[in-house]
């Protein structure tokens, strides 16, 4: 593997890793360059995923200090790591389970923005159950020919490759019979359906595979291993919902992949277009930039002394304040060498309950004007016009947004199973589930 990126770099002080990343910098952003040349250079330099290891075109860094690092060449002026799925979930489970030449040949495409990646995960009738998931995948040679349907595919319109998680096995305990693939998702047999959302948007996909092709050699981890690989992907996810994606959870202007066309355009142009990560995205970032502008809105509104509205403000700070506490106690158990068990699930839980604090004080701040919703742009445009209120359309997407976050990456019923589970040690429901061939378990209708 050719990389320029450095070996471990764990014990850098921070003025240490600020001053090699800035003279980085100095070196070699150019905003003249393609926003592929640049990516290029970040990722192969290391610093679009620093806290991948040094084998996977990373650094080794801490999440505390890859968040640095994203900050830093924000405020530095220079486009940010390529966003999306790839970068949050696929390249640091491929790190983890993959063979350095499924690293070479996936984590590197990730890194430099060259593709971008979807989750083929969840099911119509495998979402809670995932392991319940009914996509087959048959052996043909040295491929697997692949037929079923996934469902609430993020970014999947936008995808050059899908983590595909499908049943190898169905003689095997449910649990034991599915192997996880990097599928191609530009092949005959791969149809992507939007799913528009009741905010208007459309952010998920369906996705339909008939007789779709993957190789052998695309299998992440051993055949009928898919489940293990599948929760290292489910970890990455809770762990990045939790405590913000930062770029990888599209925090950067540009889109990676070949669909959208952001790979042979001006780096430049994309600069000032990401959303900071430390504006939104974690529980503590969301809460903040909550306070503030509810607050700003309930001063505009008149509302700033009921004392309803001051003390949920207050619980939203406390949720925020809470979530920092939280990232501190992670950040210095991980330099001592331990884990907080379940945070990760602690986090995403916090998360729902920040949205839905988000979304009770944000209608009851715009009263009856909380019923109107703009469903394109020029809707939302025509009802700032009407209202004067440029807040409302932020105010009631957010309203209509809250419901997803308990249900997408785990439900908080799932959550609090797994932290029962595996963190206190509570005994799990009695079921056939654990050692029945998946064939002779009953389905839903």
């Amino acid at each position: 593997m050719t990389t320029t990126a450095a070996t471990n770099r764990t014990g850098d002080t921070e003025d240490e890793l600020v001053t090699e990343l800035r003279s980085w910098l100095q070196d070699n952003w150019d905003p003249e360059l393609t926003v592929g040349e640049w990516w290029e250079r970040l990722g192969l330099a290391g610093w679009s995923a620093p806290s991948l290891p040094a084998n996977a075109y990373g650094r080794d860094l801490s999440r505390a200090d890859s968040v640095r690092v994203e900050r830093e060449i924000a405020a530095f002026g220079a486009l940010g790591a390529p966003g999306g799925l790839g970068l949050l979930l696929a390249a640091p489970t491929i790190a983890a389970h993959g063979t350095q030449a499924q690293i070479d040949r996936y984590v590197r495409g990730i890194v430099t923005g060259r593709d971008s990646w979807c989750q083929l995960f969840s099911e119509p009738q495998a979402g809670s159950d995932l392991a319940g998931l009914q996509t087959r995948a048959v052996a043909d040679g040295d491929e697997w020919v692949v037929t079923g349907q996934k469902v609430w595919t993020s970014g999947g319109q936008v995808a050059d490759i899908g983590m595909l998680i499908a049943r190898t096995d169905p003689d095997a305990p449910k649990h034991r019979g599915i192997s996880y693939f990097a599928i191609d998702m530009h092949q005959p047999g791969v149809e992507v359906r939007p799913l528009r959302e009741m905010t208007g948007r459309a952010l998920f996909n369906e996705v339909f595979l008939t007789e779709a092709r993957v190789a052998d050699d695309a299998r992440i981890g051993d055949t009928g291993d898919g489940w293990r690989v599948a929760n290292s992907t489910l970890a990455f996810e809770r762990a990045g919902l939790g405590s913000g994606g930062g770029s990888a959870a599209g925090g950067s202007g540009a889109s990676p992949g070949t669909v959208v066309g952001h790979l042979a355009r001006r780096a430049g142009d994309f600069v000032g277009n990401a959303r900071r990560s430390n504006d939104t995205g974690s529980p503590g970032s969301m809460a903040t930039a909550g306070v503030r502008l509810l607050f700003d809105l309930a001063r505009e509104r008149g509302l700033a002394d009921d004392p309803l509205v001051r003390q949920d403000l207050v619980r939203l700070y406390t949720l925020g304040e809470l979530g920092r506490f939280n990232a501190e106690r992670v950040k210095a158990a991980r330099q001592a060498g331990r884990d907080i068990p379940g945070m990760p699930n602690v986090a995403k839980l916090s998360m729902s309950e920040t949205t839905r604090l988000l979304r009770d004080i944000g209608l009851r701040l715009m009263g009856p004007y909380g019923t109107l919703h703009g469903y394109d742009d020029e809707s939302r445009a025509a009802l700032v016009e009407a209202t004067g209120m440029p807040a409302l359309a932020m105010v009631t997407e957010m309203a209509l947004f809250a419901q997803a976050p308990a249900i997408y990456g785990g439900t908080d019923q799932i959550q609090r199973n797994i932290i029962g589970e595996r963190v206190l040690g509570l005994p799990k429901e009695p079921g056939p589930d654990r050692d029945t061939p998946f064939s002779k378990l009953p389905k839903n209708a």
